[in-house]
């Protein structure tokens, strides 16, 4: 014992010294965090006996440790998060999305690589508890003023998960929770399967027995958690009688910027996707409405170098790389895609500033994933959907986008091989194959990944960029070869379907073009000399109102129904004669098309299948003109610039649309209706499809939508088309044969009996489940009178028609058209 004496002597002194030494450390620790306002208090509160245990209790020897953004231990089969106090009530972005899925579900749309949710998180302390909270930005205020706390005491965020804490850091500089049963069970924010995909297929439960956390991985700014759930589910998308849907879950944290970029606020006359608050901090006598625009973070290298007008790159590029499963020939169409963008960016001042790359290998990035936040991919998905999108995950502060995921499904390419041959056909020999040119099939992926891509840097749809060019420039090959068919790749604009048999050296399929180095100069373009959004907004302003008046730099939303320069799938700035154009190749292409699929292949599906696409060329073509009846022009604009936003279609364009629709829409377009065709695919149907087809229009035109909008300008201006002449030119044109006393085919019967039908919608349909009524009062308005006389004129037409009418057919429509109506304004 003695023995033993001096020395635990010794180790007691030094194991006291070492005491003393940590404790002024922490009482140094602590003196300076309060000093830093920014550092998080890193004392425990006392220990709660059998609650909150040692650090070496909870994460034993026999932890498997990975270091990064928080430290990830896994312990036997438990999951350990070690939160350091400093990331403690920070931003972070929670990113759930499918890693894997079983076939069907959902629908076409959702994928490997969908996101299903994205959530603003803060890891909160409360008592011995780490609160898991989700955060909101639609509302905001400045920290210093009082108003903040009403901000947050009237927009409280829900608690997503409470854990308890399990141990603290040997040093208390971090938090210990178990965050098994959070990341292992099903947890609503992070489960895949929404609640109307749970109504749908009838999921019961989690199976627990078949469920588990496949893997958890903790990098400097991220952690990534792959999860494996499976559910007993009585009607699943894939019924092979076991009642089971399996998905592979992947959430992705990451660390939001504590340096937040400083947001661009958004102007109406350039196309952005957006966020919005209400900022209470203003001094108005109201919360100001502020709208940002979505887009990436670049920066200058050389800020002196940008400022003498030299193209710099920027500190960090934009990087999309493959989806490792990319079939190798078409990885290098992808990338040229992706890289078009660098001349826009070029406008902007900047140079590489997005670059395009192949997967990395095994060995050179062992943990790349296409799920993880660090990495954009464009991921190829073997998916019979015809489609690609392109969307993206970013900052709600300020409206920075970290990560974008485009998303090309492999049966993409077969829905622009078809329009490729139907619409371009007729005067592009290079198109009248179903074996479609590799080289001509790698253009139109190029672009249609441009495309995407331009949705992922900020861009939305703009439907206006096709009218900034004349129709006859589609027929000029030297206009087309420098300018392509629209002023962005933005627009639905996908192929030249005016260029006409006999047209030389036509570019058939779009490009980019002037609008796109325009928009990303607006949302790129650094100012160095601005401190803050505010100050930016006199140099971007000036910038749009340069382009004010030239179409080559118009905006037109997608969600315009009425602006016929604003229209999906349509090009050129005179819709009635680009759709004679397009009429007139779809013609040839009718004609030609047995010879073009069945008669090579032996086979008639890819008949049938052209042949209905054939009918939705058609549809759009028409429905081009149809936008100008009650069509109303939007020109966004400042007060500063002169003009009106809104103004109506002319009297004369819209009374001409009419015209142009009796001929082309509403008079039989037999052409369509071709036995050589028809008795090869189906044995019905025939009449049916072209009354779907005319009756459309037809329903379009006498909307109250449209009648509405017609009252409203006549009211402004008597010389506007009014809703009572559209009514009498369309009657007319519809019963031109009661006027004239010729026989009325089936397929015009079936048109004549729809327009009864659509008075009849018109005078009676229940104004509560009616939709888009909300401008005015269709009950007391001249809706219900304007129709109550034409249906009273037609009777009077269709009673001296019917005694003289030529066939016994025709007269028995006309006397059942007459019973209709009696039926309509007398109903019994």
């Amino acid at each position: 014992m003695i023995l033993f004496k001096k020395p635990l002597t010794v180790i007691a002194c030094l194991c006291a010294l070492l005491i003393f030494n940590l404790s002024d450390a922490q009482s140094r620790r602590k003196k300076n965090k309060k000093e830093d306002k920014t550092e998080k208090t890193a004392t425990p509160p006392s220990k709660k006996k059998g609650k909150i245990k040692d650090y070496d209790k909870v994460i034993t020897k026999d932890a498997v440790t990975d270091n990064g953004l928080f430290k990830v231990h896994l312990v036997g089969e438990k999951y350990f998060f070690e939160i350091p106090n400093e990331y403690l009530d920070t931003n972070m972005l929670l990113v759930s999305r499918f890693a894997k899925l079983p076939s069907n579900l959902g629908g076409g749309y959702v994928n490997a690589g969908s996101k299903t949710n994205t959530r603003l998180v803060r890891w909160e302390r409360f008592k011995n508890k780490i609160l898991i909270k989700e955060k909101s930005y639609s509302a905001v205020a400045e920290d210093s003023l009082p108003i903040n706390i009403s901000v947050q005491n009237n927009n409280y965020e829900p608690t997503l998960f409470a854990f308890d804490i399990q141990a603290f850091s040997k040093d208390s500089s971090a938090v210990v929770v178990d965050v098994t049963e959070f990341y292992g069970t099903d947890v609503k924010a992070l489960s895949g399967l929404s609640s109307r995909l749970r109504t749908q297929y009838k999921v019961r439960n989690l199976d627990k027995s078949r469920s588990f956390i496949n893997s958890m991985k903790s990098f400097p700014e991220n952690i990534e958690v792959v999860q494996d759930f499976t559910y007993n589910a009585t009607n699943p998308p894939v019924n092979t009688g076991d009642q089971t849907i399996s998905v592979q879950m992947n959430q992705s944290m990451i660390l939001l910027p504590k340096d937040k970029m400083q947001p661009r606020y958004f102007d109406e006359r350039v196309g952005w996707f957006t966020l919005s608050n209400y900022d209470y901090s203003s001094e108005k006598l109201k919360a100001d409405r502020k709208t940002y625009i979505r887009r990436w973070r670049l920066v200058p290298k050389d800020i002196e170098a940008y400022k003498r007008g030299e193209l710099v790159e920027p500190v960090k590029p934009i990087v999309y790389y493959l989806d490792p499963a990319t079939p190798e020939k078409f990885r290098s169409y992808m990338k040229e895609g992706v890289e078009l963008w660098q001349k826009a960016f070029e406008a902007a001042g900047f140079k590489n500033a997005i670059i395009a790359k192949d997967p990395p290998t095994k060995e050179e990035d062992p943990d790349f994933s296409p799920e993880d936040i660090r990495y954009s991919v464009i991921r190829y998905v073997a998916s019979t959907t015809r489609n690609a999108t392109g969307p993206s995950v970013s900052d709600p502060r300020t409206g920075e986008i970290i990560e974008s995921d485009i998303i090309w499904y492999h049966n993409h390419l077969r829905s622009y091989r078809n329009r490729y041959l139907l619409e371009t056909g007729a005067a592009n020999p290079s198109a009248r194959t179903l074996d479609t040119p590799a080289e001509d099939i790698g253009e139109m992926m190029k672009m249609v990944i441009a495309h995407e891509v331009g949705h992922t840097l900020g861009l939305p749809h703009n439907m206006a960029a096709s009218y900034a060019y004349d129709v006859e420039n589609y027929r000029d090959g030297a206009f087309t070869q420098k300018n392509g068919i629209a002023a962005t790749i933005m627009d639905y604009a996908r192929y030249n379907y005016i260029a006409q048999p006999g047209d030389q050296n036509i570019r058939f399929i779009r490009q980019l073009g002037p609008y796109d180095d325009y928009a990303i100069n607006f949302g790129y373009r650094y100012y160095p000399e601005a401190n803050s959004a505010d100050d930016e907004v006199e140099m971007l302003d000036k910038m749009v109102t340069a382009k004010a008046g030239d179409p080559k730099y118009m905006f037109g939303s997608q969600g315009s129904r009425f602006d016929p320069r604003s229209q999906t799938e349509d090009i050129g700035n005179n819709s009635m004669k680009a759709s004679t154009y397009g009429l007139k190749n779809l013609k040839i292409v009718a004609e030609n098309l047995p010879n073009w699929t069945s008669n090579q292949t032996n086979h008639y599906d890819d008949l049938a299948e052209l042949y209905g696409e054939m009918l939705g060329v058609w549809n759009r073509y028409i429905g081009h003109v149809t936008t100008h009846i009650g069509g109303v022009y939007e020109n966004t604009k400042n007060p500063s610039q002169d003009g009106d936003v809104y103004s109506m279609v002319s009297k004369s364009q819209q009374k001409a649309a009419m015209q142009w629709l009796h001929k082309n829409a509403f008079a039989t377009p037999t052409w369509l209706v071709d036995k050589d065709i028809l008795n090869k695919i189906d044995y019905a149907g025939y009449t049916e499809r072209l009354r779907g087809l005319q009756t459309r229009h037809l329903n379009r035109i006498l909307s109250f939508e449209t009648i509405g909008r017609l009252i409203d300008y006549n009211a402004l201006d008597a010389n506007n088309y009014s809703a009572i002449e559209m009514m009498r030119d369309l009657r007319k044109g519809i019963w031109s044969e009661a006027n004239l006393g010729q026989n009325v085919s089936v397929y015009r019967r079936n048109l004549q009996r729809a327009h009864i039908e659509q008075l009849e919608n018109l005078m009676t349909e229940n104004m509560n489940r009616a939709r888009s009524r909300k401008y005015y009062n269709v009950n007391q308005s001249d809706v219900r009178a304007l129709v109550r006389g034409e249906l009273n004129v037609l009777k009077n037409q269709l009673k001296s028609a019917s005694n003289s009418a030529v066939n016994i057919e025709t007269k028995y429509h006309y006397k059942d058209a007459l019973a209709r109506i009696e039926n309509i304004l007398d109903p019994k």
